[in-house]
């Protein structure tokens, strides 16, 4: 029976006092649930684990989705409230960082932030934004995925609000934010 690493990204756990997920909690009821090598990193709700591949075979052809499923449920069955999760593989974290539209190699991780949506976004819900006006701000959307250049950082982001208000998690979509410090530690996981 073959496996697949997965990297599931938690929406909103653990800011600002409020729904608290213990990781060492989060990581026994992954394990408890029959998923392998369950490690996290950093508080923020960053998973990686092992799926066995016959587990997912009711997918209906997206894996990820049933996965993220799947997680969301255990979360609100043990924590209590209900959290997005966002599910991806090494092949598409990897592509997430090689189609990075920005020069993240002379940038501090802080400066560079990647939105993971868990299905495609219109490309028309952005168009509305004034880019000119949030500049040295950028941003571009990629697959399933938001790419926006803070040099002041995330706090400080003004164009960051403005796409948070673009975002369609009224339409069911779960987005997550991640620096690029995180983005590359997950892809490191999953390799492994």
């Amino acid at each position: 029976m073959g496996t697949t690493t997965y990297a599931a990204l938690l929406r909103g756990i653990n800011v600002g006092g409020s729904r608290k997920v213990p990781m060492a909690e989060l990581r026994a009821l992954l394990a408890e649930r029959g998923y392998g090598r369950v490690r996290t990193h950093l508080q923020s709700g960053n998973v990686v684990l092992d799926a066995p591949a016959d587990t997912l075979a009711d997918a209906g052809g997206d894996p990820d989705a049933a996965l993220a499923a799947r997680l969301e449920t255990a979360v609100e069955e043990r924590f209590g409230f209900p959290v997005g999760v966002v599910v991806r593989d090494h092949a598409y974290l990897a592509s997430v960082v090689d189609a990075c539209p920005f020069p993240a190699e002379t940038l501090e991780g802080a400066q560079l932030h990647v939105t993971y949506y868990s299905r495609p976004v219109d490309p028309a819900r952005f168009a509305a934004v004034d880019a000119a006006a949030h500049l040295p701000e950028r941003f571009h959307l990629g697959d399933r995925a938001l790419y926006l250049l803070a040099p002041d950082g995330l706090g400080r982001s003004r164009l960051a609000d403005v796409l948070a208000g673009a975002t369609p998690a009224r339409d069911g979509v779960v987005a997550t934010s991640r620096n690029w410090n995180t983005v590359r530690r997950l892809l490191e996981l999953t390799a492994s």
